[in-house]
């Protein structure tokens, strides 16, 4: 048996390692290509239902807003029958970004919170992740904006402890999110 010279070798396992990376992106492709339609479906029906859980309405109809002033808000729908507005908002929490919907209303003349939703995070569990959990711990930190406006500062709030710096990206997030729904009503 002849011995093969180790820069034969390397460029056999170069080869080898080039084809299965290209079956396995092949594969990968193939399944994206196969679970994108439902992937993009049930993010939609998740971002209506925190629609719907911030601001109940018929349907949402995409306003325009000076994107530049306000470059972490994603979306702003107007609500039918002129509930209100959702506004749909990503931003930097503790360990990575959140999608949020804020709820924005009328309230006797002044523009509040009418309650969010979060619909993605990356925050760490037992911490950041009560923001968005279904405990009662973490319902009572969304309710705590509710009525809240433009203004509303951390002292304002039921702040998760231990979770300072994601109560406070969540504040100043909704806080952004009643600005800028003034801005265009």
């Amino acid at each position: 048996m002849k011995k093969q010279s180790s820069g034969n070798l390397i460029i056999k396992l170069s080869v080898i390692l080039l084809l299965v990376c290209a079956v396995v992106a092949g594969v990968l492709g193939v399944v994206n290509h196969i679970t994108a339609d439902r992937i993009y479906q049930q993010k939609r029906e998740k971002t209506f239902a925190a629609y719907a859980a911030v601001l109940p309405a018929d349907s949402y109809e995409e306003v325009s807003f000076d994107k530049a002033s306000f470059s972490t808000i994603d979306v702003i729908e107007k609500a039918s029958g002129d509930e209100g507005y959702v506004v749909q908002t990503t931003f930097s929490g503790a360990q990575g970004m959140i999608t949020m919907v804020v709820g924005v209303k009328d309230s006797g003349g002044k523009l509040t919170c009418s309650g969010i939703s979060i619909i993605s995070h990356s925050e760490t569990s037992g911490l950041g992740a009560v923001a968005a959990s279904t405990s009662e711990r973490g319902q009572s930190f969304r309710d705590s904006f509710i009525g809240k406006g433009k203004d509303i500062q951390l002292p304002d709030i039921d702040a998760i402890s231990g979770a300072t710096i994601t109560s406070k990206a969540v504040t100043n997030a909704v806080a952004m999110a009643i600005k800028a729904v003034e801005s265009i009503a």
